[in-house]
């Protein structure tokens, strides 16, 4: 854990001096005024936003693969970004005029209800292979983004959907960011939960022998993860695949215990999300690529790579 959180800090030093517009730490030390502008108002919101957004997905997707039971369920293939991105279209349209916490407010609901759904879905499938399950859930999502696209181009907003559509860490700067950190707190609530979240991914009949109410531990998770997943879409837009691939990667290599996973899934999120924008920045200098589509090629490759190893398993 401390080589990871070593490695975190490294990448996050040099995170605030790589970019277009030249920093370094001696312009800081002497007190430069343009410099430190440039450090508070765009480098620093941009390290917080990745290190929250990072970690808060990530533990989502953990989160929906312990009460789903099925290692390949996360806020994509669940659908719920899909559901968030329809909840902000909905709230623009109805509520033209609304600030950022109406916005959020309705997204938060669309996704609570549709992750509700997806998990309903999942208790009536009587057909419940790990990779069957997951495609339903983008079968729907990519049902509920045709009707977002759909609106979005009758009510001529479909600039702001795509927007969503594809996280960019770009303009994040002071006065963008701050929403992210509602995610905080809920990151800490469902580390107090995590014993809970285990024994409710035994499912309803052994978790409600066991005296816990199962109804009300699912609601909980699932609003963590609407919550987390609607404020992600508004102020960075689509990780697509990161609740997916980072808490199968810390699971295969450190085990199920939630509570002892749950940190190290929140580190290796920020880790990755941190390099995938590093590399962005970098990769065709002075421009750059948007962390949505590094994050999406990378993921949907690993996500192919869990498939073809759960497929062998059974060969």
């Amino acid at each position: 854990m401390k080589k990871w959180i070593l490695l975190l800090v490294v990448l996050s030093l040099a995170s605030l001096f790589v970019g277009v517009h030249h920093l370094s730490p001696l312009a800081l030390l002497e007190g430069d005024n343009e410099a430190w502008e440039i450090f508070w108002i765009s480098r620093l919101p941009r390290l917080v936003s990745i290190l929250i957004a990072g970690s808060s997905v990530s533990i989502c997707g953990l989160i929906m693969q312990q009460l789903s039971q099925n290692k390949f369920v996360s806020p994509t293939t669940a659908g719920t970004m899909d559901w968030a991105r329809l909840g902000l279209l909905v709230a623009m349209i109805v509520f033209a005029s609304a600030g950022p916490l109406v916005k959020a407010a309705l997204a938060v609901v669309f996704a609570f209800i549709g992750t509700l759904l997806f998990m309903t879905i999942l208790d009536r499938v009587k057909y419940k292979d790990s990779v069957f399950i997951p495609l339903i859930g983008l079968m729907v999502g990519n049902i509920i983004g045709s009707v977002t696209t759909f609106l979005a181009y009758k009510y001529d907003l479909i600039q702001s959907v795509s927007a969503w559509l594809h996280g960019d860490f770009s303009v994040m700067m002071q006065g963008r960011y701050e929403m992210l950190y509602v995610s905080v707190p809920l990151m800490a609530l469902a580390y107090l939960y995590a014993n809970r979240f285990t024994i409710a991914g035994m499912g309803e009949e052994m978790a409600t022998n066991l005296g816990l109410r199962y109804r009300s531990i699912v609601y909980i998770g699932l609003l963590i993860v609407a919550v987390v997943s609607a404020v992600e879409v508004l102020t960075v837009g689509t990780l697509p695949f990161l609740g997916l691939i980072v808490p199968n990667i810390v699971t295969i290599y450190y085990g199920d215990h939630l509570r002892k996973v749950l940190p190290l899934t929140a580190v290796f999120g920020a880790l990755f999300v941190l390099l995938c924008d590093v590399f962005g920045r970098v990769v065709i200098y002075p421009y750059e690529i948007p962390i949505g589509l590094t994050v999406g090629v990378i993921g949907s490759g690993v996500f192919l790579y869990l498939l073809v190893r759960r497929t062998k398993q059974y060969v």
